[in-house]
């Protein structure tokens, strides 16, 4: 439960209240910032915090759970929440573990910090530089799809540095968007999720402590890190689009009673459900394979879970685009709502690893090879 109210009742109240405006955001590339206010006043970014560490002590599936029901009011306050929650969930597995993780969930705990993420554009290059300065690193680069990014506290982020003697290696760290150098692109103008506020982070001599590095791993190799992000991570943002895919399946149905002459509807709507329903079979069982963060993060389960996102992806997108065709004309008008979800959809398809990236890592996994190397 959170502090307050516990979720599922938490997003009956708010819910709503953030479906108001939706249309005017999305026209304006306006970011959620109200909603954000709202969520940190009922401490959700502190939710899935342990308890014993001063957080809500909720467990992954609900809020892979409170994600997917908040999507069917604004899926980009969902989407933008999402990229928090899988930072506070890598470190809680990690905390678990005898990993580091206990001193970030202990500031988010103390006064509901936003954390931002640039992990996934970062993937396993990273970009940017770092080099070596007095106690720490200088680092200067240009993140993109910082969700959250103009509410953001603190940014989690990497940057290339070339060791002397490790060679080329990539540094992940925190550092407080309040650091001299770090400042916001004001860029993010897209087809879809357009209030997330998903804009460059720019880094320009960003001074970094030694003691600020959480990780070092080789550049361009894919790293066990990897297997707990990405297991963590999917299975909340998936659970965003599903919840889209929700949203806009109910639309299409509401307008096809409207149609119910029409021979072709009881087909559309049966082929409306099979899509939804391949799309919250593979999202559930994400969520299953996370096991509420009790289990072994292992390159297989990340297989499995990346497997299960390409299906999610592929058929909340189908999903949406037959329950657009279930709908018929008045579908085609912005005012039913269906326009916007279906460009909210086609995003999915960006989050690691897209569809042809999944098959060749999962393919390369059945013949007993490495995940990535020799990757084009």
């Amino acid at each position: 439960m959170t502090r307050f109210l516990d979720l599922e009742a938490l997003v009956q109240i708010i819910g709503p209240r953030f479906a108001e405006g939706t249309a005017e955001r999305d026209q304006g590339d306006a970011f959620v910032a109200e909603h954000y206010d709202i969520l940190k006043e009922h401490k959700v970014f502190s939710a899935l915090v342990p308890a014993d560490l001063g957080g809500g002590g909720v467990r992954h599936s609900a809020m892979c759970a409170f994600l997917r029901h908040l999507a069917h009011f604004c899926p980009s306050t969902a989407l933008a929440l999402s990229m928090h929650q899988h930072l506070i969930a890598a470190a809680v597995y990690n905390h678990r573990n005898g990993r580091p993780g206990k001193k970030l969930l202990e500031r988010v705990a103390a006064d509901e910090t936003v954390l931002i993420s640039t992990g996934a554009n970062d993937w396993l290059e990273s970009n940017g530089v770092a080099e070596r300065a007095d106690g720490g690193f200088r680092v200067s680069a240009r993140k993109p799809f910082g969700s959250g990014s103009p509410k953001g506290g603190v940014l989690v982020t990497s940057a290339p540095y070339d060791d002397p003697k490790e060679g080329w290696q990539v540094l992940h760290f925190a550092t407080p968007f309040t650091a001299p150098g770090v400042s916001l692109a004001d860029d993010w103008r897209t087809l879809g999720m357009r209030a997330t506020g998903s804009h460059t982070i720019i880094l320009e001599n960003v001074f970094v402590p030694d003691d600020a590095i959480a990780l070092r791993r080789p550049r361009g190799r894919f790293h066990p890190a990897w297997n707990v992000i990405l297991t963590v991570a999917l299975p909340l943002i998936m659970s965003v689009y599903t919840g889209a895919a929700e949203a806009a399946a109910a639309i299409g149905r509401e307008q096809a009673r409207k149609r119910q002459g029409d021979p072709a509807v009881p087909y559309l709507l049966g082929e409306l459900t099979n899509e939804l329903t391949t799309a919250q079979l593979a999202t559930d069982d994400m969520v299953r394979l996370a096991n509420d963060l009790e289990l072994a993060m292992t390159l297989e389960v990340a297989d499995a879970i990346l497997v299960r996102k390409t299906i999610a992806a592929e058929h909340v997108l189908a999903t949406v685009e037959k329950a657009l065709e279930t709908a018929g004309g008045a579908g085609f008008y912005r005012k039913t709502g269906l326009e916007r979800l279906l460009r909210d959809a086609h995003a999915a398809q960006f989050h690691p690893l897209s569809g042809k990236r999944q098959h060749r890592f999962t393919g390369r996994i059945a013949l007993g090879l490495d995940p990535i190397a020799d990757a084009a």
